[in-house]
């Protein structure tokens, strides 16, 4: 009885905090900005091959069954499932870290969090993410990515770079 009132007493207010609240709002709407943007894609590409946009941009979905650009692609639905429930991990984790920082970190936490989430979602329910922004010169294309994937990597470099520089 004494352990059911301890947890009763915990207190969880930071959870609602103004400030993260805020973080919450751009979590979800990069999450629905990633989510419009795949579903747009994939009703669109089952009447064409690839959108052409320009000489060096074109829309070509291709389904990611691995990580960030492809890595660690396996036939394996075992090491999928695990890989996947490593990325559920990591979200909760990362969730924690926006909570717990300051001001300009859960904004960064917040971008990776959008598109984490939007990435988890596909993978939880296509068991694949849906790439289709393709990057090219002449014959050289980089790896095909999503709109989650521009959120998760602009977060990562800004955290990194924000570290960097205060350390000097």
């Amino acid at each position: 009885m004494t352990d059911y009132k301890n947890f009763k007493k915990i207190d969880l207010s930071f959870i609602i905090q103004k400030n993260n609240l805020i973080s919450y709002f751009l979590i979800i709407l990069i999450f629905s900005f990633d989510r419009v943007s795949k579903i747009k894609i994939i009703n669109e590409y089952l009447d064409q091959d690839r959108f052409y946009i320009n000489d060096f941009v074109n829309f070509d979905l291709i389904w990611n069954t691995g990580i960030g650009f492809g890595l660690l692609s396996f036939n394996s639905s075992l090491i999928y499932h695990a890989i996947t429930l490593a990325i559920g991990l990591i979200i909760l984790f990362l969730f924690y870290l926006m909570i717990k920082s300051q001001e300009i970190d859960k904004f960064f936490f917040s971008l990776i969090l959008g598109g984490g989430l939007g990435n988890f979602y596909d993978r939880s329910v296509y068991f694949a993410v849906p790439d289709f922004i393709d990057i090219h010169y002449k014959n050289f294309h980089w790896f095909t990515f999503n709109i989650a994937d521009i959120f998760i990597t602009t977060g990562i470099i800004m955290l990194l770079s924000r570290d960097i520089l205060k350390k000097r």
